[in-house]
């Protein structure tokens, strides 16, 4: 009788980084999930949950597309082959998505923001990217309203309920 072992790979591990300001400040246009190149170091501090997108954004040089100021922490056991925190990754995306995305970038106005990190059921690192047009203070406070307002319907719902 044969046995077949079946293994999941880091399937118990669910990494989201998340830019959580990217929403509050810009307007998303139209997103995209794109590979990231990364060294070893990198991606075992990515699956400890050691990295940052905060100040991140994304920009494109030579028909490129790379992630510049994106924090990753140096692997804990990594030595003196440890990678740079804060080096340009660059973002994998096929030509369409690329010429899209710099027609795009030629208008006034838009910017490429990161909106999560992840690493998805093969292992693999992937950044979802958000085309973003900067809001004005205005169209902040609608979202500021918009949340206290779902927060109060969510509390409502949830004494009723």
């Amino acid at each position: 009788m044969i046995e077949f072992i079946t293994f999941e790979f880091m399937s118990s591990q669910n990494i989201n980084i998340k830019n959580k300001k990217a929403r509050f400040e810009y307007e998303i246009v139209d997103e995209f999930i794109a590979g990231i190149r990364l060294l070893g170091t990198e991606i075992k501090s990515i699956r400890e949950s050691k990295a940052s997108i905060a100040e991140a954004f994304a920009v494109i040089q030579q028909n490129e597309v790379f992630l510049r100021n994106a924090y990753i922490e140096e692997y804990s056991n990594g030595g003196h082959f440890n990678h740079e925190v804060r080096r340009d990754r660059k973002l994998l995306l096929n030509r369409a998505e690329i010429t899209k995305i710099h027609k795009k970038l030629k208008t006034k106005g838009f910017t490429l923001v990161p909106l999560n990190l992840f690493v998805n059921d093969k292992g693999l690192a992937k950044v979802r990217i958000g085309l973003a047009k900067g809001k004005k203070i205005h169209d902040k406070r609608d979202s500021i309203k918009d949340r206290d307002n779902k927060r109060a319907l969510d509390r409502i719902k949830k004494n009723f309920g």
